[in-house]
Formats: C-alpha cells, structure tokens, sequence
C-alpha cells in the first residue's frame, strides 16, 4: 500500500490574481484515486508538527515572528505569500507530513507528500514561496531520533534548494544534491554539497544523463542510510518559471530512476512535490501524478 500524505489544509486559499497553484493541492488526490494509483485509505493527515521540532531547523526570533505576525514588509515580500496565522498553520501540516512520510517510508520503502519540498526556507527567514523547510526539518527530526543516520537529499526542483544548502552547509551527515536549471531563481546561489546547474533548454536525455552522471557515484561514496527526494515539475518544458525543457514523459523517467536507485540500493525514500507553474494546471497535475505513477510501479 502505497501510503499518502495529504491535508485538507494543503489548499490554502489566495487572493485573486496570484500566480501560485494551490488548487492543485485538492485535485491531485482526486486524480489519484482516478486513475487507480492509489485508494482513500492510502491517504493519511498529518497534524501540525510541534514547535519544539521545528526550531530544530528554524530559529526562535522567525517562528516568533510567525506566531506573532510581525514579519517586516520585506521579510514578507521576500516570501511571496500575504502573511496569515492560516499560512503558517498550513506549513507545520506540510512538515509533518514529510516527516511521516520518512517514518512510513523507513518502513515500506517509499511514502510521499501531496505538497512539501520548501526548500527556499532557511533557518531565519522564509523566501520564494517558503516558509518552513519542510524537508530540512525532517531530516533534523530524523538525525535526532536515529542518530548517526547518513541522509541524501535530492532536490531537483527547477530552482536550486539553497535555504536547504545553507542549514546543513556544516553538517556531515547530510549530503545535498541539487540539479537545477543555471540561469533560474535564486539569483544567489548557496553551495550544496554538489551542484549541477544545467543550461537553458535542457531536454529528457541530456537531464537524464546528468543525473546518471552523479547520482550513482554520490551514493556509492556517501553510502546513505535514507533519502529525501524533491520532485518538482517545474522543470517540464511548459513552465512558466522555469527554463528546462523536459517532456512528462522525460519527468517520469526521472522520478523512476531516482526510485529505481533507492530500492536497489534498498534505501528508504520521502518525496515532497516541490515546484510546478506551467499555466495548463492539467499539465501539472499529470506531471505530479506520474511521480506517484512511478513510486507504485517500482516499489509495489
């Protein structure tokens, strides 16, 4: 049974005009069910994580901020989202909900999140659309709980994870992988443990060469215990903020090697959705769903 992180939470609802997909939040499981990738009971609803796991990645100054809502207007505007209490509800749900899927994972293989994969978080502050990172957070949870845990991250959003890249910049039990387009947001880049920053246009086979290029190798010398997988969709040809090109197709071949890797290697795998602007919200629907797709069809 493939398990499911979802939360009515998820949708939260913006003001006309704003260019951040979340009805996707509520299609997505519908589609799912749809198109038999998974059932009603392969979903679960994760609680709003506590506090005191949180500020294992994040600061006391930003979550008071948060609780009290007294970002400045810049702190604000460099998030992206009107600030509301709801808002900040919703990213402790989303946190949670990676961090259960890693505990699901550990024990059936894989497990993944409807949203998630905010990597542009940092532990201070929140930017592009971030606000807590929830994969950051999971991974702290997780080193704390299962010491000695050797961690993998593999993002490949568009945009590269550098809220991620700057939390764990010191820490050596976590290796951060980011492939992500060159010339994409943020204009500052951190440094990940290992990056590949491909050129415009990119397509299916020069990606996928890319990945095969460093993956293996990254994981036959770092030897994870468990991997974090941020599998955006803003990287399909269609997208309005992103420059790759890949097909759906070139996106699902993606995802099943990434997961192909993990079960050969036999190390668990939570995925976050991470990013997917292209205006045809059909488009990104599809693009997420082969992502689940490709989890049932390696792992089960």
């Amino acid at each position: 049974m493939i398990k499911i992180a979802w939360s009515s939470v998820y949708k939260y609802e913006l003001p006309d005009g704003h260019r951040f997909p979340m009805e996707k939040y509520d299609l997505l499981p519908e589609q799912l069910k749809y198109e038999g990738t998974a059932e009603t009971s392969d979903f679960f609803v994760p609680d709003a994580l506590p506090e005191a796991d949180i500020l294992l990645t994040h600061t006391e100054e930003y979550l008071y901020k948060l609780h009290h809502q007294t970002l400045s207007s810049k702190e604000i505007r460099n998030i992206g989202f009107p600030m509301t209490p709801a808002l900040v509800t919703r990213g402790k749900h989303i946190a949670n909900g990676t961090w259960m899927c890693a505990q699901f994972a550990i024990k059936q293989g894989v497990a993944l999140n409807i949203a998630g994969g905010t990597h542009h978080a940092y532990a201070d502050r929140g930017e592009g659309f971030c606000i807590f990172n929830d994969i950051a957070i999971a991974a702290n949870i997780m080193k704390k709980t299962y010491p000695g845990t050797k961690i993998l991250i593999i993002d490949l959003d568009v945009h590269q994870g550098n809220g991620t890249a700057k939390i764990f910049e010191d820490e050596p039990d976590v290796f951060t992988l980011s492939v992500h387009g060159a010339k994409n947001y943020p204009v500052r880049k951190e440094k990940s443990d290992l990056d590949i920053a491909l050129p415009d246009g990119t397509g299916d086979a020069a990606y996928l060469d890319a990945l095969k290029n460093c993956i293996p190798v990254t994981i036959q010398q770092f030897k994870p215990d468990f991997i974090f997988y941020l599998a955006g969709v803003d990287v399909l040809a269609t997208d309005k903020l992103g420059r790759l090109s890949l097909s759906k197709q070139g996106c699902k071949d993606r995802d099943a090697y990434i997961f192909y890797l993990a079960k050969h290697h036999q190390i668990p795998i939570a995925v976050s959705m991470g990013g997917g602007y292209s205006p045809r919200i059909s488009d990104i629907l599809d693009a997420h769903a082969n992502t689940f797709k490709a989890a049932k069809e390696v792992f089960f």
